[in-house]
Order: C-alpha cells, then sequence, then structure tokens
C-alpha cells in the first residue's frame, strides 16, 4: 500500500492534528488565529509552499509536496550537502522578503518564559539542573535585540521538502512572523549540527554561529517541557536531550 491509498496520522496532540489522506494533508486546528497565520504566510511566502485546497475551520487542506523531508530529528539525514545548502539559499529568500504584517514576540518575553521553563524542568527533575542551567547561559547569546525578518518560526528540517539536491516546498507556517533570522538556521540545523556549515554557504552570508549555538539550547530546553507535558519523548536518541547535553 502507498500513500496515496490510506490515511495516516502525522502529528496529534491535544492542540491539534494532521491527517494525510493520500495526495491531502487536514490540519485541525482549534486556534484558528494559528491558523489564519498559517493562510496568510502561505500566500506572502516568496519560495514554494503547499497549495491550499480549501479551509473549513477548523480544518485546513493543504495539498502534498513532491519529495522526501531534508532531515528528521533523531535519524541521520540521508539528503546530500548540496540538499542542505539548496535549503540554505531558499531560506536566505524568505529572510530577504517584505516583512509579515503581524508582529513576532519581543526577546525580553522570551527570556521570561524560558526562566520559568527551566524552573519548571528542575523542580519536577526531569533533567539534572546543571544541565539545564549551563544551557541557559548558552541561550542567553540568542536574547539579543534583532533585525526582523520574515520567518518561519518552525523551520524543522522535517519541514523542508526536497527531490535531490532541490527544494520542492516548506510546510508548517503556523509559527510565521516577523522574527529573528538566526532562530530558523538554528531550527533547521537542530540534531544536525553536521549540516551546518552547508546551509551557511547556501545562505550566502556570514552567520553568528554563537548565537545559532544559543538558539540550539533555547529550542531544546523549551521543547523539552513541551514534549513531556503533551506525553512525548524528549529523551530519544538524537533528540532534544542529547542536544543539551552535546552543547556541553
Amino acid at each position: 500500500m502507498t500513500t496515496r491509498d490510506r490515511v495516516d496520522v502525522v502529528a496529534a496532540h491535544h492542540e491539534r492534528v494532521t491527517v494525510r489522506a493520500g495526495d491531502v494533508f487536514l490540519k485541525i486546528d482549534i486556534d484558528q488565529e494559528r491558523s489564519n497565520t498559517e493562510v496568510a504566510a502561505l500566500n506572502a511566502a516568496p519560495i514554494p509552499t503547499p497549495n491550499i485546497l480549501w479551509r473549513a475551520p477548523p480544518v485546513l487542506a493543504l495539498a502534498a509536496l513532491p519529495g522526501r523531508p531534508l532531515a528528521r530529528l533523531g535519524e541521520p539525514s540521508t539528503a546530500s550537502q548540496q540538499a542542505w545548502a539548496s535549503a540554505g539559499s531558499v531560506v536566505r529568500v524568505l529572510h530577504d522578503a517584505p516583512l509579515p504584517t503581524w508582529s513576532c514576540r519581543d526577546h525580553h518575553d522570551i527570556s521570561s518564559e524560558l526562566d520559568v521553563t527551566c524552573e519548571w524542568i528542575i523542580a519536577n527533575e526531569v533533567l539534572p539542573a546543571d544541565l539545564v542551567r549551563r544551557n541557559r547561559r548558552i541561550a542567553e547569546a540568542a536574547l539579543r535585540p534583532w533585525a526582523p525578518a520574515f520567518t518561519h518560526g518552525d523551520l524543522q528540517a522535517e519541514h523542508v521538502f526536497v527531490d535531490g539536491d532541490d527544494v520542492t516546498g516548506v510546510i508548517d507556517w503556523s509559527e510565521a512572523s516577523a522574527g529573528d533570522a538566526m532562530y530558523d538556521l538554528a531550527t533547521m540545523t537542530i540534531g544536525h549540527q553536521d549540516h551546518l556549515e552547508a546551509v551557511v554557504t547556501g545562505y550566502g552570508l556570514d552567520v553568528d554561529r554563537e548565537v545559532i549555538r544559543a538558539w540550539w539550547s533555547l529550542r531544546s530546553l523549551r521543547g523539552v517541557r513541551w514534549l513531556v507535558e503533551h506525553g512525548l519523548d524528549p529523551f530519544r536518541s538524537g533528540c532534544e536531550v542529547d542536544v543539551l547535553k552535546a552543547q556541553l
């Protein structure tokens, strides 16, 4: 049986569910503000994205993209270095685009949320306090003023589709905003740090690797709490906990 002949649950938790039915993705999201953002970003992004087939809240139907994900967190990437460089080039086009009309979160807000997250992880004995605190110090480098860019906001390698060396499109735009360009680059390479230089080559601009490393820590700390609260596992090989350990 091929993906054209079956229904698959792609992602499911108590915030939203994504189902693939043949060549159609059905995204069920009770938060219509988040869904509104996705639709607006899909229409505004100057890079390949899935076609919107229809929308009947709380469901958004999108056409499947050709190709396969650039990588998946916790698994070695089988994509070529040129594919990673192509992804960097596509992200640069996005970051150079006119800013979206909706705003991003201030870095001060992110800092406050991160402190609460770290306290929660330590209080619930999810991770050793020293590991959390040392990564919190690393994360500090990301919490600086930045020049806003049109950012995807959740640019996991799994959300970038490639066919050979070429990018066929980018999915999951519900977190798009005017944000920090380095966050997108960090999100795409988290757990795949060995591909960062290929991404930077394709991106075509010098990047602050210390800030990218800081976002690896920050995103992983936030991810640990979110995964635990949603009954998911941040301890899988190569995933958030392993990223935090590798940072040290």
